[in-house]
């Protein structure tokens, strides 16, 4: 379960801003999450809640945004939103994609009084 692990790293980076100033409390943290980062979601709210626990974002609320799959197509050359990285081309029904996006998550910003 690599969610774990992921959770610990957002840890790191929430305790980091937390302790720099006058932070009493994490309450929500919003993460964009591409389509094909492989992240299980219900995997990582439980890995959420453990991990969380003794630190400013105990009971924060994780909110995860999804990002599309994106790809370049080399006959029309459009770069396309795509939901699995085998699909053809949607403008042109071409199947030759170079993925380029949709593998990254990141902290998009945190709420903290």
């Amino acid at each position: 379960m690599h969610e774990m692990s992921l959770c610990e790293g957002i840890r790191r980076v929430v305790d980091q801003v937390a302790g720099s100033g006058d932070i009493t409390r994490v309450t929500r943290v919003r993460l964009e999450i591409g389509r094909f980062a492989g992240v299980e979601k219900p995997a990582l709210e439980f890995a959420w809640a453990v991990v969380m626990r003794g630190s400013k974002a105990e009971g924060a609320t994780l909110e995860m945004i999804d990002l599309p799959g994106r790809a370049l197509c080399y006959d029309c050359m459009a770069t396309v939103s795509i939901d699995h990285r085998l699909d053809p081309c949607p403008n042109c029904g071409s199947g030759k994609l170079m993925p380029d996006g949709g593998d990254e998550m990141r902290i998009k910003d945190m709420e903290v009084l």
